[in-house]
């Protein structure tokens, strides 16, 4: 490592290197669409639908991983999200929500990367953890807020409980908190590079599900 990133904080190594696969997660055409209010309630739903199954795999490896040295600092009961994702597709799909319900080609890939980390690489999973969740801290909100005026869900209601983060009254202290956590990770130089690239790659295989959610849900010229 040089000089500079002797004295930078992981935390910030980690964002800045991951900057580019962020944007291009974050400016997909899909959510841009989603987000400009041009897809209907469908595309939302089923992008709920693929959310599902990578918080799933998240939080299933999650238990396991409580007491590991790496990961088990960042497994904090209030940010698990399945609960309010089944609340969500409950409301969106109805009672029997799980019948028929699939993942996108990309989102089997997506989960099932989750999963392999989760069971053998838990220092690979913090990569997949921060993406997520960090991520619905902060521009998870502006779905919740579109989503809310678009298709008229109660305000931090059924249909975007997902967003809402009850147990967390202070998301700025809790974000700082977090980024505490990644600076003191237990691990060394070349395992938090490693951390990096599995966070770019997390970006990547979210692009992905972004992209094929795209081709399901294309705009008519």
């Amino acid at each position: 490592m040089d000089a500079t990133a002797a004295v930078t904080p992981f935390s910030t190594l980690i964002r800045t290197a991951s900057h580019e696969q962020h944007t291009e997660a974050e400016t997909s055409t899909f959510m841009g669409d989603l987000l400009g209010g041009r897809l209907g309630v469908d595309a939302y739903t089923r992008y709920t639908e693929q959310l599902w199954f990578v918080y799933r795999a998240l939080e299933e490896g999650a238990e396991a991983l409580r007491g590991d040295p790496v990961a088990g600092p960042f497994i904090q009961p209030e940010l698990m999200r399945s609960a309010e994702l089944e609340r969500d597709l409950g409301h969106l799909r109805g009672a029997d929500w799980r019948a028929g319900l699939e993942p996108l080609p990309a989102t089997a890939a997506y989960a099932a990367r989750v999963a392999e980390c989760a069971h053998t690489w838990p220092a690979g999973y913090i990569a997949h953890h921060y993406t997520r969740y960090l991520g619905d801290l902060s521009g998870g909100q502006i779905i919740r807020d579109k989503a809310e005026k678009t298709w008229g869900f109660d305000r931090k209601g059924d249909g975007v409980r997902f967003y809402v983060f009850e147990q967390i009254t202070n998301p700025a202290a809790f974000k700082r908190g977090y980024r505490d956590l990644l600076d003191a990770v237990n691990a060394d130089d070349l395992e938090k590079q490693r951390i990096i690239e599995e966070c770019k790659r997390a970006f990547a295989l979210n692009t992905a599900v972004f992209r094929e959610l795209g081709e399901v849900f294309p705009l008519s010229a």
